[in-house]
């Protein structure tokens, strides 16, 4: 593992660690020993920035203490003995320290970068309520800008107008503010992340009382994700002063709202957490939402910022890992609470879209094709509901299973015990008749009794199927609908102007089929349909996942063909929801997916045992995604029928989040293939 492709800084992430070191009460000799002994831990696990606490050389609850000289002295002494130490070190360091200029003592936050302090950053809202008397001891930063302050002998920028920009690390642009500062109304942190800051931290004191850690969180991960951020949060805590408080030391690390680390609060060890932040996924996320760039625009001008160039020179360690979680499934939570909860929201996007839709076209029946499979079994259910919310009998749900060629026994009564126990108005019609006079009407050699069993052979089955099914939906004066689901959509596995790419409403159109597995097993899981159901349910998520449409002992394996599901939807959501690179698709694969770990949602996959999958087929299945996505499939997209959207990864509507031309070459994206070694 010495390809640079192992590396995370090849793929734009960025390791941080908060600390929260043990505090002597005024005793900066002894904080500024525990700083350093944490930078040099962060910086033997290959961080490249720590953030300490505010106030952390001095200690934060040492009140009219800061007055004293001997004290502030003191503080200075122990950033000479920091700043030269770090000139072994890997990491950005970031200090809170009390400092004097010109006159006034300011609530600091200081940046350290191998023996250079990059800039010094005052606090700018000062609590002065309830238990904060800091506007007793300290002058705000809110009006300090264009400044420069002398420490250890070094010259630095001064002020609340300064960001950090790595010169050699992509989007890497850092922002300082100190506790209170977010906590108002208008953080200073919000304007730098309109004028492009992406990492944002914060020193901070925050004493402990009850509750008060919930809403810490809460503000956290609502401020990273408000302004497509990173955000790290460093909290005192064990050796301040309990004269009046209590410190628990809270450490958080956010990314656009995701808790990526914390620490145990309330430790009497010294803590530090550390991530790897995506540094790729934010940029990727400024660029897609226009309305960030339209609110940096409003706001341009409202602070003037002086861009403060550093060259991080990143680690090049390709054995670092990756500390991050990287869900197997990234469009279903691995939190069996949170899953439920997204069941509820995608079942009754789903049921209410077609609700509307009946509604709108004063439709009072539906068309469906059961074929015992996952997609149709989802539809159905859907069906009942919306059907059900509208007052109307499930009788008004017209359901056919269309057996052919190659249907098995298994799909077929499945399709039927599913049908009788929802109580819908259930029929068969074998479509193999129609299908081989069409085949002798085109002069197939399988009209013959030739075994060829090619694309001809399969359309002709489902397009029979789907004849068949509009030509009911006239008589009866229904609607058909659609069972295609977004993963198919995806790989181009249906059939142009067939059921599952053409309906009059496709309530599966941005479902992935690791998600419809989960929806029906919610629907099974409480017997929502009635127990009837639970049973066949159950057996139709066992079920291989199969088009039955060549005959034959061994029946076809879709995902032998286009790749297993687990893959294939992991690699659209990176592929469309952030527009990641084969490459760093790939290094995401590979950490979600190269071992079994225990507590992951089983996948729709052929061998179900098989829970992992090594980098030579992660590279091989995304190929055949990108040549699928890219290169073939994306007129059929562009035809799609209506459907909701469902899930936050997307969908592929052409009238909605995938807007492409049905011609454009893959080569770009297979070239990228070969850095992946």
């Amino acid at each position: 593992m010495t390809h640079p492709f192992f590396s995370l800084h090849t793929h734009g992430f960025i390791r941080a660690a908060v600390a929260c070191p043990s505090v002597r009460v005024a005793d900066p000799v002894f904080n500024v020993a525990r700083t350093i002994e944490m930078a040099r831990d962060a910086h033997e696990r290959g961080a490249s920035l720590v953030l300490f606490p505010e106030l952390g050389l001095s200690a934060y609850a040492i009140d009219d203490l800061l007055q004293q000289e001997a004290l502030l002295a003191a503080v200075e002494t122990a950033l000479g003995v920091l700043i030269d130490a770090s000139r072994a070190l890997q990491p950005i360091i970031v200090v809170g320290a009390p400092l004097r200029y010109r006159g006034r003592l300011y609530n600091c936050a200081v940046a350290i970068l191998r023996g250079r302090v990059l800039a010094v950053t005052p606090k700018i809202y000062l609590p002065n309520y309830r238990e904060f008397y800091e506007k007793r001891h300290f002058a705000s930063g809110a009006f300090v800008a264009g400044e420069e302050i002398t420490l250890a002998g070094q010259v630095a920028p001064f002020g609340s107008d300064v960001l950090l920009e790595a010169s050699d690390v992509d989007g890497l642009v850092i922002h300082l503010e100190v506790c209170e500062d977010v906590w108002v109304p208008i953080p200073p942190s919000s304007r730098a992340a309109l004028a492009g800051a992406t990492v944002l931290l914060n020193l901070s004191a925050s004493n402990a009382i009850v509750g008060k850690s919930d809403y810490r969180q809460t503000l956290c991960a609502a401020h990273s994700a408000r302004c497509l951020a990173a955000y790290l949060y460093s909290a005192a805590g064990q050796g301040e002063s309990t004269t009046d408080l209590a410190w628990d030391g809270e450490a958080l690390i956010y990314e656009k709202g995701d808790l990526l680390a914390k620490a145990p609060r309330f430790s009497d060890e010294q803590q530090m957490v550390l991530a790897d932040i995506d540094l790729g996924r934010l940029l990727a996320e400024r660029a897609r939402q226009g309305t960030f760039g339209d609110c940096a625009d409003v706001e341009a001008g409202a602070t003037q910022y002086r861009h403060v160039e550093f060259e991080l020179a990143a680690p090049r360690d390709v054995n670092l890992g990756l500390l991050r979680d990287v869900p197997r499934f990234p469009f279903v939570p691995n939190d069996e609470a949170r899953l439920a909860e997204l069941c509820f929201e995608a079942f009754n996007i789903q049921s209410h879209g077609l609700e509307q839709r009946l509604r709108a076209a004063r439709i009072e029946k539906v068309v469906i094709g059961v074929s015992g499979g996952l997609d149709s079994t989802q539809a159905l259910l859907v069906a009942v509901t919306a059907i059900e919310r509208l007052g109307l009998p499930r009788a008004n749900i017209l359901a056919y299973t269309l057996p052919a060629f190659a249907t098995t026994d298994r799909t077929r009564n499945n399709a039927w015990r599913l049908m009788r126990a929802l109580g819908v108005t259930a029929q068969e019609i074998d479509v193999s008749a129609a299908c081989k006079q069409m085949l002798e009407d085109i002069g197939h050699p399988a009209a013959r009794g030739a075994p060829v069993y090619d694309a001809t052979y399969e359309n002709v089955q489902a397009g029979a199927r789907t004849s068949l099914l509009f030509r009911l939906a006239n008589l009866h004066d229904a609607i058909v609908i659609g069972t295609g689901d977004l993963s198919e959509l995806a790989l181009g596995w249906c059939t142009y102007g067939v059921g599952d790419q053409m309906s009059h409403y496709n309530v599966n159109a941005s479902v992935p089929k690791t998600l419809i597995q989960h929806l029906i097993r919610w629907c099974a899981r409480d017997a929502r349909f009635g127990m009837e159901t639970v049973s066949v349910l159950t057996d139709i998520l066992a079920t291989e996942i199969s088009p039955e449409l060549i005959p034959g002992a061994e029946a076809q394996r879709t995902e032998a063909f286009v790749g297993p599901y687990a893959l294939q939807d992991f690699n659209l959501y990176h592929t469309t929801r952030y527009g990641f690179d084969p490459a760093k698709t790939a290094f995401l694969s590979w950490h979600a997916w190269r071992d079994a770990r225990a507590g992951q949602w089983p996948s729709v996959i052929a061998d179900k045992d098989r829970v992992a999958y090594d980098l030579a087929e992660i590279k091989h299945w995304l190929a055949v995604f990108l040549r699928r996505f890219f290169a073939t499939s994306q007129f059929k997209r562009t035809a799609v029928p209506n459907g909701p959207k469902v899930s936050s990864g997307g969908s592929l509507s052409p009238r909605g989040d995938w807007r492409a031309p049905s011609d454009s070459s893959p080569d770009a994206w297979l070239a990228a293939l070969s850095s992946i070694p």
